[in-house]
């Protein structure tokens, strides 16, 4: 067993927050797994355990996963500055990304100069989501009952729609019965930071908040006073019935029912925005979602290109361009506000899980059906990427994919030269008219 590194410093978590935001690419599936691949196989600054307490904590709340498992990762780290750094960090570069693109959009220019890039990106995130689902499932499914149980998960919701909350409801009350009556099929755990014989030990961390009631309430208040006073100032600046306020109230509902990723809460928006509101049409509410797929960062990023464009076409007494800038930035505020207030909320109970065998055990349970839920988003961005609307199979995206998962499994290349090289391909692959 190798002697555990020391405490990572705040600076040094913070260059890496800097970096996640510019390549996790590929929707929370690829995002679990670079930040797998990094925090606990490479600077070993958590333990497999942590990680998948972290991860099951983080599916269970509203919002976009990753982002907030960030967010608690960097809490645990280095307290809320951490968190605040990791979860801001984790959406700056994809805000301004997507800013800059749907300028381009709704003023008339083109797109199709990046498409080659985004093109290129593909094969090498199918490659980095087929590793997540490979090392993570190695490790998590340690016994017949959670193989089965990840089995059964994927089945639900790949082959029949089936809620993620009613998977995961069901799945906790699996573990919580199995803990009782075959706990060797669901194990708990040995505490966090710890590591099995003859492997690598982790950064011991200190320990973690207490959840009292004087830090929950500070932490509500802070986070309720931060999330609604710029929708308030929304109103008096242009208007309680104006656009802004409009989309203050209503993305923060959105914030509240995300439960299951973005793809769970697109149907409700685009019914809103679209059929109620009339803010933007459909075309324009397919081409943000292509532009959104084409960022780092969440999905859930396209809510800033809906608020964009609906304050863009509804400006009011605001040129288009300052209108739309407040809209996307009103949108996108109170889609990650609340993250941050259900993270500093719910972690240091997570922390205690631990110390309480059954509850540690239906969280093992969650892992299991976690597994099968990650590998249905694989394979669903594997059909979307090797399947194109209107194109048939893309043989260029398979071999690269291929390429990619030999130079990641095999050679142990990293994640950036892995999605350098396949950007470049990319490219050469659209001049020559292959996209």
């Amino acid at each position: 067993m190798t002697s555990p590194p020391p405490v990572p410093t705040f600076r040094e978590a913070l260059r890496f927050w800097i970096k996640l935001g510019w390549i996790s690419f590929g929707g929370p599936a690829g995002q679990f797994a670079i930040m797998h691949r990094e925090l606990v196989e490479k600077r070993r600054w958590l333990s497999e355990e942590h990680f998948l307490h972290a991860l099951n904590f983080c599916m269970l709340l509203p919002g976009p996963e990753a982002q907030q498992l960030a967010t608690y990762l960097g809490w645990r780290l280095h307290g809320a500055r951490g968190g605040i750094a990791a979860g801001a960090l984790f959406v700056i570069p994809s805000v301004l990304i997507l800013f800059f693109l749907s300028w381009l959009y709704m003023a008339g220019g083109e797109v199709t100069w990046i498409q080659g890039i985004f093109y290129g990106l593909m094969p090498a995130v199918i490659a980095i989501v087929a590793s997540a689902v490979k090392r993570i499932g190695s490790k998590a499914l340690k016994t017949p009952a959670l193989w089965v149980l990840a089995l059964l998960a994927f089945v639900a919701i790949f082959f029949f729609k089936v809620n993620f909350v009613v998977i995961l409801t069901v799945t906790a009350l699996v573990g919580w019965i199995g803990a009782r009556f075959c706990p060797s099929q669901f194990p708990a755990g040995k505490g966090y930071g710890k590591a099995d014989a003859g492997r690598a030990s982790f950064v011991q961390l200190p320990p973690s908040p207490r959840a009292t009631l004087r830090r929950s309430l500070t932490v509500t208040g802070i986070c309720l006073a931060l999330w609604w006073l710029p929708v308030v100032a929304c109103g008096l600046l242009s208007g309680w019935h104006g656009v802004h306020f409009q989309q203050g109230l209503f993305f923060s509902k959105t914030a509240m029912v995300t439960i299951g990723g973005a793809y769970a809460v697109l149907p409700y928006v685009n019914q809103m925005a679209v059929e109620h509101y009339h803010w933007l049409d459909a075309g324009q509410m397919m081409a943000g979602l292509g532009l959104a797929e084409t960022t780092p960062g969440p999905l859930i990023m396209v809510l800033q290109f809906v608020g964009f464009v609906a304050a863009w076409q509804n400006p009011g007494d605001m040129s288009p361009l300052l209108a739309a800038t407040l809209g996307a930035g009103i949108t996108t505020w109170v889609t990650f506000l609340p993250c941050f207030l259900f993270v500093f909320l719910g972690a240091p109970h997570v922390e205690r899980l631990h110390e309480r065998p059954r509850l540690a055990s239906v969280l093992t349970a969650i892992t299991a059906a976690v597994v099968g839920v990650i590998l249905n988003l694989a394979i669903w961005f594997a059909m979307h990427a090797l399947f194109p609307e209107g194109r048939g199979f893309d043989a260029i995206v398979a071999v690269m994919a291929i390429a990619a998962w030999i130079a990641m499994e095999r050679f142990k290349v990293g994640i950036l030269p892995v999605l350098a090289t396949c950007a470049a391909l990319g490219v050469l692959v659209s001049m020559l008219g292959g996209v």
